[in-house]
């Protein structure tokens, strides 16, 4: 589910904006019902201070990638050889400085502080490692020594180590919602207009919404299925339409289409009879 959206210029920093951005999603999530613990995964982007203190004063827990300064390898130099943890990957999973699905990896942890140079957003936490095996070999050349590519997560999240990288990765799920919009709706941007361009980002991000409630609403296989796939089974249907009497319509579906069955039920679930009034 998509709580908001911002449409900035082309030249806007990542971390502009940021902050308050943030306190709006973790608002919104709020008013949603999550009463829960709520952690804000982010990437590199919003590793700032500023960031970090909206986490804070929200009560929410933070797990943002951390930018690959010289502090922050330093602190992983410091990190001892017995202290990585090998971890083997049920699924691969894909990595962006390699380009290649990666099976295996270690991970490691350390405490530190960040943003020390400013005193109101001075923050300690956890410095969670993962490290993969840098295979960009040349050809016919030996190894002489493991090389190693990092990747950084500044968190407070209260999980045992891998459980806490583990959820972590899991926020690149919305790089598969980023896909089913650029496939859809976002394929149409830009245009020559900002503010037409943001009126169209706000309704990819509503209709995006309505479309994972029907499909959540038909079936367990469209509740994840991809937009495309819900388009095409779900909205795009091979229907004829039969109009009797005065406002009385009868939707004739194709004869063994099959997805009747998920389809039917998404009718019936929001075709119902609105609930009657309090007494």
């Amino acid at each position: 589910m998509i709580t908001g959206t911002r449409l900035r210029g082309g030249t806007a920093n990542t971390a502009r904006g940021a902050a308050s951005f943030v306190t709006e999603q973790i608002s919104a999530a709020r008013v949603a019902g999550c009463t829960g613990e709520i952690v804000v995964r982010a990437d590199s982007g919003y590793y700032t201070g500023k960031v970090i203190a909206a986490c804070q004063r929200a009560g929410v827990r933070f797990s943002v990638t951390a930018s690959m300064d010289r502090k922050i390898r330093r602190a992983i130099a410091d990190i001892g050889d017995e202290d990585w943890v090998p971890v083997r990957y049920p699924k691969a999973v894909w990595d962006d400085d390699l380009d290649c699905w990666v099976s295996d990896a270690q991970v490691a942890e350390t405490s530190y502080t960040a943003f020390a140079s400013k005193k109101q957003h001075r923050t300690t936490a956890r410095l969670i490692v993962r490290r993969v095996k840098d295979r960009n070999i040349s050809p016919g050349q030996d190894e002489l020594f493991t090389a190693w590519r990092y990747h950084a997560v500044f968190t407070d999240n209260p999980q045992p180590l891998l459980a806490a990288e583990a959820s972590h990765r899991d926020h690149a799920v919305i790089e598969q919602v980023i896909a089913d919009l650029n496939d859809g709706p976002l394929a149409h941007l830009p245009s020559a207009s900002f503010a037409a361009n943001a009126a169209w980002l706000a309704l990819a991000a509503l209709t995006h919404n309505l479309l994972r409630a029907a499909g959540t609403l038909a079936s367990v296989f469209h509740a994840k299925a991809r937009g495309a796939t819900l388009r095409r089974q779900l909205i795009n249907i091979p229907a004829r339409l039969a109009r009797h009497g005065r406002g009385h319509i009868t939707v004739h579906l194709p004869e063994h289409w099959p997805w009747q069955t998920p389809w039917a039920g998404l009718f019936d679930a929001t075709h119902r009879a609105p609930p009657a009034p309090a007494g």
